[in-house]
């Protein structure tokens, strides 16, 4: 039965599941009853969820606890009026399926998987934290550099053209092709919507107001972002998680974990790498709004930019090492590159290969922390800054590097480059400061 079929005949068996419907759920699941221990009725539920689409639970017994995700038929941050296919929880459940396999130990471990009610059991992440709320709190994470690299390196690379027969690549996007609800959200709220007028858009009035404006009149960052777009639409170059900010990452001082890929489709890998390294960016120009006095977070900012220079270049020493040892894929066939004058030229390819990645990334790190800003979905590391206009300078400050990451991305040849640039910009004051 394919997957329209499946939701299609147990669509009458979906129902949001609330405290009591939950508990009568998982006490008819003897895996869970044995994973959870003790008597149903003595169970703790609660309800977590801090995100925009999804009801999360946290469950826990006299043996254990699981975490249960459940997607609803709209967009929980805006309502009802906006809603949203119940596909998307079985794209997040194939997609921690192959990421598991890919990079093991670095995602949540699935227990049960309930299609008609859109609903997933996993692994209960603790003492985990979200990785954005630790960086709010000045907190450092020594793995984070390793395990990150590692994730992006090999799920990134063993579903491309590098790994995979053309075969095995077109049959993995007619998987995830599917899942084009949750695109058409990207597409909307990164690479559109916060360059126009848009009902949903916002931004730390009246401060950003001139600079809205000017976003929504520039038209050469309306063709850098359009390109951006194009490409997030037209290049499926391997599997993503699709939505890989610190949000998405729950973190301990030993270990990582990568959560909630429900937006992974096949498309440009640049998208994901530059969604971690923008989402650092902006924890590094959010931290001086976080300060109670002068430099007290310095050593935490310098470590954030070791760890921005860290995750491309351990990211890029991981995958070209893959590259080279695993490459089985219909991409650069090896019999074309024999002798050592083929294996100098392909070495010379991987590195002008990565350099392009390398551009890629820098654009969408820049519009990932656009839209942070200007459109519908903000996040804590500004939002957090309660006095309202040092939460704008330190916006603006992004902002500035983000226009000038995606009109001049093929300036920044090296990871070192950007953290220059975000370095100087960390005391630069905006007009309305001054």
């Amino acid at each position: 039965m394919n997957l329209q079929a499946e939701l299609s005949s147990g669509r009458s068996a979906y129902r949001i599941l609330r405290e009591a419907d939950l508990r009568d759920y998982l006490a008819s699941l003897p895996s869970i009853v044995t994973q959870l221990g003790g008597a149903p009725a003595d169970w703790s539920i609660s309800e977590v969820g801090d995100g925009n689409l999804n009801l999360v639970f946290i469950v826990k017994g006299s043996s254990g606890g699981i975490a249960v995700k459940q997607a609803l038929p709209y967009v929980r941050l805006v309502g009802e009026s906006w809603p949203l296919p119940l596909s998307r929880a079985h794209y997040e459940h194939l997609a921690l399926v192959h990421q598991a396999r890919l990079a093991p130990n670095l995602v949540p471990a699935v227990l049960h998987h309930d299609a008609p009610l859109a609903l997933t059991s996993m692994e209960l992440l603790e003492p985990h934290i979200i990785m954005r709320k630790g960086l709010v709190g000045a907190t450092r994470y020594p793995r984070f550099v390793e395990d990150i690299s590692t994730f992006l390196a090999r799920t990134l690379f063993f579903t491309s053209d590098l790994a995979l027969s053309a075969a095995e690549k077109k049959q993995g996007i007619a998987d995830f092709a599917g899942n084009h609800a949750l695109c058409k959200i990207t597409e909307d709220l990164i690479f559109t919507d916060p360059y126009r007028i848009a009902e949903q858009n916002r931004w730390t009035a009246p401060y950003l107001d001139a600079t809205a404006a000017a976003f929504r009149e520039d038209l050469e960052l309306h063709v850098a972002i359009s390109r951006l777009k194009l490409k997030f639409m037209a290049s499926p170059e391997a599997l993503l998680h699709g939505d890989l900010h610190t949000g998405s990452i729950m973190v301990t001082d030993s270990e990582t974990k990568v959560i909630d890929p429900e937006f992974a489709f096949y498309g440009p890998m640049g998208f994901d790498i530059g969604a971690v390294i923008g989402n650092l960016l902006m924890a590094y120009l959010a931290s001086a709004g976080h300060e109670r006095t002068a430099g007290e977070r310095a050593t935490f900012e310098a470590w954030l930019l070791e760890t921005i220079e860290g995750v491309w270049s351990e990211f890029s020493r991981k995958f070209l090492a893959l590259w080279r040892s695993e490459a089985d894929g219909d991409g650069y066939p090896v019999s074309l590159f024999a002798g050592e004058a083929g294996a100098a030229r392909l070495e010379a390819e991987r590195q002008a290969y990565m350099a392009r990645l390398f551009q890629d990334t820098v654009g969408f790190a820049a519009a990932k922390t656009i839209r942070r800003i200007l459109g519908l979905a903000h996040n804590i590391d500004f939002e957090w800054i309660a006095d309202e206009k040092q939460r704008a300078i330190c916006e603006a400050r992004a902002l500035k590097l983000a226009r000038n990451m995606m009109l001049e991305a093929a300036s920044f040849t090296t990871i070192g480059a950007v953290t220059y640039a975000v370095r100087e910009l960390r005391h630069w004051q905006p007009d309305f400061a001054r």
